[in-house]
């Protein structure tokens, strides 16, 4: 009887210690599982900042840039064109865009009716094309020309073939706008980011945020939304200048 009581009570010792790894193994698994989705959710938090410091930010002085001209604008075709080509201006619509994305054609017509709504105002549109036309052959510097041709641009369309500029600027995707103001002698970003609020059909736009944020410099009103972030393609980087490659010193620290 002794010896049954006993294996009775060593089958529940046993169960019971059974009972007690397994439920220590649980919360280890539990804890480090823990610590590694704090990770996640921390790195994850922690990106997209890390991207958007990369290159100018709204308040920057901008360095100025020379880059051949694809439409027969400013100072022709084939010609290099730069910021201080441009007279009597009192800033700049630089809007990053291409050939063949299809977010950029369907801004293509609304990009060249803010071009001449503004430009007699002081603000031209520069357009500029930094994709590599070896991964995008349709954004070649010669399609550039074709399609400032048959689209007849009115602004300057700039190649941007070694990507500085895009780099510089920390563009990310086309089409992409930076609203730069001339402040004296310098040129400062006062908006980035979206054209208006309706990719797919300009007739349902509810806010045209680059037009307004264009009519409140003209009265002397700095935006309050400052960054409004868009959907469309990524820039088609060279693998050498990728985003993540972006060095600090590429860019002005001044801000304004």
């Amino acid at each position: 009887m002794s010896y049954i009581k006993f294996g009775t009570l060593f089958a529940y010792y046993k169960k019971s210690q059974l009972a007690k790894i397994r439920y220590l193994t649980l919360k280890f698994i539990k804890f480090f599982a823990m610590r590694k989705l704090i990770v996640i959710v921390l790195i994850s938090a922690l990106l997209p900042n890390v991207q958007a410091q990369t290159g100018y930010q709204v308040g920057d002085e901008i360095s100025d840039f020379k880059l051949k001209n694809a439409a027969n604008t400013m100072n022709g075709v084939d010609m290099e064109v730069s910021l201080e080509n441009y007279n009597n201006v009192k800033g700049y619509i630089v809007v990053f865009t291409c050939n063949q994305c299809s977010f950029s054609r369907a801004y293509e017509e609304r990009i060249i009716a803010l071009h001449r709504k503004f430009v007699m105002k002081g603000y031209p549109v520069v357009a500029i094309n930094s994709n590599d036309a070896s991964i995008v052959p349709a954004d070649n510097y010669d399609n550039m020309k074709l399609r400032a041709k048959e689209k007849n641009y009115p602004f300057a369309y700039l190649h941007d073939a070694s990507q500085k500029v895009a780099m510089n600027f920390g563009a990310t995707y086309t089409p992409q706008v930076f609203l730069i103001q001339k402040k004296k002698d310098k040129n400062i970003i006062r908006y980035t980011g979206a054209i208006d609020d309706n990719i797919q059909n300009p007739d349902l736009v509810k806010e045209n945020h680059l037009a307004n944020t264009v009519e409140g410099l003209l009265k002397g009103e700095l935006p309050t939304k400052k960054v409004i972030r868009n959907t469309g393609c990524t820039i088609e980087w060279n693998v050498a200048n990728h985003p993540s490659n972006y060095a600090a010193d590429t860019r002005s620290p001044k801000k304004n």
